[in-house]
């Protein structure tokens, strides 16, 4: 859904349960045999998906899960959006001038937005988010971008323009995240508002029924400022496994989902599935990787890090947990793009290797029990990942085995979603993690990598500084020219292989499955879901949720 849209707005500024976003067009496996239904888009019908994990928090700068991301991104308008193609276009806004070599920019608003009360979104709401975003107070880890903001002025009821200091790359981004209401959120208690499960917003759905642990419905908003969605219903099911989802989706019950790779390759051809599910395959914008928590001192020396990197057999993850659908990952950007350091040579899989940086570290086997101790104490940790994703989860059993063959003992725990991000990720309470980020459409990752968001709640949430790093960063984002930008954006990723915070583990494939039935899914660049909004359900084939 728009979705896919925010969240390369967002992250590095939401954990991935899935992947969305495609690197080129996304395009149908196979011919689809057409519904026999007249061309003519009709209004009403629902759409169920599935939701692995329940929403934390409806307001969306304050939370950090892509469940409360997905659903946010239904019920807010943003200034600007992306669109098939992944370019910034207006949204929100009629029109904007970017001005004095990108130091100034000047908005416009549409005047035909009204909040869902009614009320009409103008100029003071977005000077209220702006405010909002960069209060210290506001619980929020995507303030930075805001932040670099040297001034806001309203110019009229309709109209503002920011100015910087000096350019800043991602200042058209920043435009992009969700607008807030003044008029309903001013003076609220943030961590203890109804907006939070009763959002007030202006989008395309409104929230009307959310059923904690089963179920969250939307409904089309009529006085949507782009006209009324044609589908009329969204439906959440929240259902933590993905085989269920699967069980669910083969009997009928659900009407898109993400398949894994087995579910694609093998369980959704033939009878039952030819003609009548759209299938799509693009590599995804997003990576998964194995995390270290740096308060954690097993994991402060580096030649550590480096030993449980050359352990990992990234071919074997490819082959095992993605069925050849994916590519192995080495940094955090995508093959390919321009800001990917070609240089930058991924390691071997090297046990070997691995067992002589341990040895020069200091560990070994004194007793013969095939583990190694240091200081009378073993070399054992423990990996987190959420419960449900089977991927994630068959990575850590892979890497429990290849670690163990090096003599370090691993213990694999899964966890609820919500309880994951809000007791275990926000708090910092892991030995290793197993998660995903998406791929930036902008190198700047100083969300999820900056000293300065190594803190509860933050992004950076496995608390690795490095003051080369930081600077790199700072000066990354305050450049606009790609010849400028990428010796630093190639150093970044340079020092992310030297200094191993993170075990860069695969890029997969999106795999999205949708029912026929729906009609007006056109694949582009941004993935399936950019246009979500003209998706149709002919009314022979309508059903209620």
């Amino acid at each position: 859904m728009r979705f896919t849209n925010l969240l390369i707005v967002v992250l590095g500024l939401a954990l991935l349960i899935g992947c969305s976003e495609g690197g080129g067009p996304a395009t149908p496996v196979k011919p689809v045999i057409a519904a026999d239904v007249s061309s003519k888009p009709e209004f009403g019908g629902s759409i169920i998906q599935p939701m692995l994990g329940e929403p934390s928090n409806l307001i969306s700068a304050l939370a950090t899960d892509s469940s409360s991301h997905a659903v946010a991104s239904h019920i807010y308008v943003s200034l600007l959006e992306y669109d098939k193609d992944i370019n910034l276009v207006p949204y929100a806004a009629e029109s904007f001038k970017v001005l004095n070599d990108g130091k100034l920019i000047k908005f416009r608003l549409r005047e035909d937005i009204f909040w869902f009360d009614g009320r009409q979104l103008t100029g003071e709401d977005v000077e209220f988010t702006y405010h909002l975003m960069i209060n210290p107070e506001t619980p929020t880890a995507y303030a930075e971008n805001f932040k670099a903001v040297k001034s806001f002025r309203l110019t009229g009821k309709f109209s503002f323009e920011v100015e910087y200091d000096k350019p800043f790359a991602k200042a058209l981004v920043t435009w992009a995240m969700d607008i807030l209401p003044k008029h309903a959120l001013e003076g609220e208690d943030l961590l203890n508002t109804k907006y939070s499960r009763e959002p007030l917003g202006a989008g395309p759905y409104i929230l009307k029924e959310w059923v904690p642990g089963s179920q969250l419905i939307l409904e089309a908003n009529p006085d949507f400022f782009e006209g009324k969605p044609y589908i009329e219903r969204i439906v959440y099911r929240i259902i933590p496994d993905l085989s269920t989802q699967f069980l669910e989706l083969k009997a009928g019950n659900l009407d898109s989902m993400d398949l894994t790779p087995l579910q694609y390759l093998y369980q959704t051809s033939g009878p039952g599935w030819d003609g009548s599910f759209q299938k799509f395959e693009y590599l995804a914008f997003g990576y998964t990787f194995l995390g270290f928590n740096f308060k954690r001192p097993i994991f402060q020396d580096v030649r550590v890090r480096q030993a449980i990197d050359y352990a990992i057999d990234r071919r074997e993850l490819v082959k095992g947990v993605l069925y050849g659908l994916g590519e192995a990952a080495n940094g955090p950007y995508k093959p390919g793009t321009w800001q990917y350091n070609d240089f930058v040579k991924p390691r071997p899989y090297d046990p070997e290797k691995a067992k002589a940086l341990l040895a020069d570290a200091g560990w070994s086997d004194t007793d013969g029990d095939g583990l190694l101790d240091k200081d009378g104490v073993p070399f054992a940790f423990s990996i987190i990942t959420n419960q449900g994703n089977t991927q994630r989860i068959k990575t850590g059993v892979i890497l429990q085995q290849r670690l163990k063959e090096i003599g370090i003992q691993v213990e694999l725990r899964t966890v609820e979603w919500a309880a994951f991000i809000k007791e275990f990720v926000d708090k910092g309470r892991f030995d290793a993690i197993i998660l995903g980020w998406n791929i930036l459409q902008d190198p700047d990752i100083y969300s999820v990598w900056h000293s300065s968001q190594a803190v509860e709640r933050g992004l950076n949430f496995t608390r690795y500084m490095n003051p080369e790093l930081d600077d790199l960063l700072e000066r990354g984002r305050r450049l606009v020219v790609q010849e400028k930008r990428k010796p630093i954006y190639d150093k970044v990723q340079q020092i992310l292989h030297d200094d191993v915070p993170y075990c860069f583990l695969y890029v997969p494939k999106s795999l999205p499955i949708v029912q026929a039935r729906v009609q007006n899914i056109k694949a582009a660049p941004a993935g399936i879901s950019y246009n979500y909004t003209k998706w149709w359900i002919p009314r022979s084939l309508q059903r209620e949720p």
